[in-house]
């Protein structure tokens, strides 16, 4: 079942602990993509608080949200991007994504099957799309005080075999919010500290968010193939003389 809007909007913008995890997730969204010039960026689910560093030399930024959500006019003082859809039918034209950025989408999705063939749709030869998730591992997971405590959490081995089994290449992942999901002024004061001991920590405190990238599979044809080949070729028709007056 997906977040309200409000809520969602609410944690990312008005909240220190939502600032705090806007600010870490982003940082590795664009450890991932550092540009993307020229290109069209599409966002689903709620993922306006990572799109920001792309709206100015990206070809096009578009940032869907699916109609059980709801949808919010962003970004602020600049023209509106974000556009209400339908959670397995987007108004974008098959093959023209470069870059897709899943956020509070997948975990939620009550048909998670389609929604990844329509990410499979949208997404470009050569695109690559990143799909952020609650990490089951993590506490984050564990705690209905954000917005990655509903919904399903994944293990990495979980998220990639999903995408496998919808022709999607697992090409690259990482795990963030060490920090525990709490809005005291201790945790708040030491979170720097924890996200910089990350790695070392033991599966307790793991991270609380996956990020696994990954790009369109295209099979190649199978089953005989056939050829045309000319038996005769075509000769050049020369023009016939004319008659000459009697």
């Amino acid at each position: 079942m997906h977040l309200d809007v409000q809520d969602l909007r609410n944690f990312y913008y008005r909240s220190a602990l939502g600032r705090a995890a806007q600010k870490i997730i982003r940082a590795e969204v664009q450890a991932f993509w550092p540009e993307a010039k020229g290109q069209t960026v599409l966002g689903f689910g709620f993922a306006v608080p990572f799109l920001r560093p792309y709206l100015a030399e990206s070809k096009r930024v578009v940032a869907c949200m699916p109609a059980p959500q709801g949808v919010i006019s962003w970004p602020q003082g600049m023209p509106n991007v974000s556009v209400l859809c339908e959670e397995t039918w987007w108004p974008i034209e098959t093959g023209h994504v470069d870059k897709l950025l899943v956020v509070h989408g997948l975990e939620t999705s009550e048909q998670p099957s389609a929604l990844l063939e329509e990410c499979w749709r949208v997404l470009g030869p050569g695109g690559s799309a990143l799909f952020i998730v609650p990490n089951r591992a993590g506490l984050w997971s564990r705690s209905d005080r954000t917005p990655f405590g509903y919904g399903r959490p994944y293990t990495q081995s979980q998220l990639e075999s999903q995408l496998k089994s919808h022709n999607f290449l697992p090409e690259g992942h990482a795990t963030t919010l060490f920090q525990p999901p709490s809005e005291k002024r201790f945790w708040r004061k030491t979170s720097g500290m924890w996200e910089k001991l990350g790695g070392s920590l033991s599966v307790v405190a793991a991270g609380g968010v996956l990020l696994v990238l990954a790009t369109k599979r295209v099979h190649a044809p199978t089953g005989r193939v056939l050829k045309d080949t000319v038996r005769k070729p075509l000769g050049v028709l020369q023009p016939k003389p004319e008659a000459k007056p009697v």
